[in-house]
């Protein structure tokens, strides 16, 4: 009794979670892992999980989330015609490939690293998305010839260190491209699913036997986290995939960066006080 008695508050949260990341899945594009890792860092932390692992524990965790919610996402957005598949076929191969050496290489650095990544990156697309940059551009269309796999790969690489699905990395990217902010946020959901599968199998090899994690762990992957954190984001994304196609491209664009500023100060913050 004393032992549910003590889940029953990591559950609660887990499962508040799973709700705002769906949401957030849906209108924004992202995976989810966004409000999935920093919240997932808070609770292990609080149950007295090592340091060491802990943001590892909640990038794998919020990678295996992300592989159901960016099925969810994406459907729904395709049902709006809001993902370039054409773009996804050539970017996909880049996208899938730094994914899975983003979560081989995140196992060799320190948790704090980790977290000041995943802090700095969320500042700098907080920024880019509140200011009003709407009419800047860096290119007319997506980059072709040699430059071609360096935007893909860096995506993939840096959302899969970060356990994010891309959105909030590839949407940013994407408009820079002078790609619409809604066609962007429905290709990030595709993204998603190419970042956090190779993602979540190299975190689950990687951590393999690891005397430190938590229990019903697969790898760095916590089971418990998944299995309550996954289906309530699959069902609460089409209704944020639905949102976003009834608000005008700046109010997305402000949404997005508003809660990316949290985010980033929540995790830098974190950072500082290690």
């Amino acid at each position: 009794m004393e032992i549910i008695d003590a889940l029953l508050p990591l559950a609660a949260m887990m499962l508040a979670t799973g709700v705002v990341a769906g949401l957030l899945a849906g209108l924004l594009g992202v995976g989810g892992g966004i409000v999935i890792v920093p919240v997932l860092d808070t609770a292990l932390g609080i149950y007295g999980i090592d340091p060491a692992i802990r943001m590892h524990v909640a990038v794998a965790t919020s990678l295996t989330c992300i592989i159901f919610t960016s099925v969810s996402s994406t459907r729904a957005h395709h049902a709006k015609g809001a993902v370039d598949l054409a773009l996804a076929k050539v970017w996909g191969p880049g996208v899938l490939m730094g994914s899975l050496l983003g979560a081989v290489g995140a196992a060799y650095v320190d948790s704090q690293v980790l977290a000041a990544l995943f802090g700095v990156v969320a500042l700098i697309v907080a920024l880019k998305m509140l200011l009003p940059l709407d009419g800047l551009t860096l290119s007319r269309d997506v980059p072709r010839g040699l430059a071609a796999p360096l935007p893909p790969l860096a995506i993939g690489g840096l959302s899969s260190m970060m356990g994010i699905g891309g959105g909030t990395l590839s949407v940013p990217v994407l408009t820079l491209m002078s790609q619409p902010i809604h066609r962007a946020v429905g290709t990030a959901a595709l993204f998603g699913l190419l970042i956090s599968l190779p993602g979540a199998v190299g975190f689950a090899i990687s951590g393999w036997g690891d005397s430190r994690l938590p229990p019903a762990s697969l790898g760095y992957i916590n089971l418990i986290g998944v299995a309550l954190i996954a289906p309530v984001t699959v069902m609460v994304a089409p209704f944020g995939a639905r949102l976003a196609h009834r608000l005008a491209k700046r109010h997305l664009s402000m949404l997005f960066g508003f809660f990316l500023l949290l985010v980033a100060g929540r995790m830098l913050y974190r950072t500082l006080l290690a």
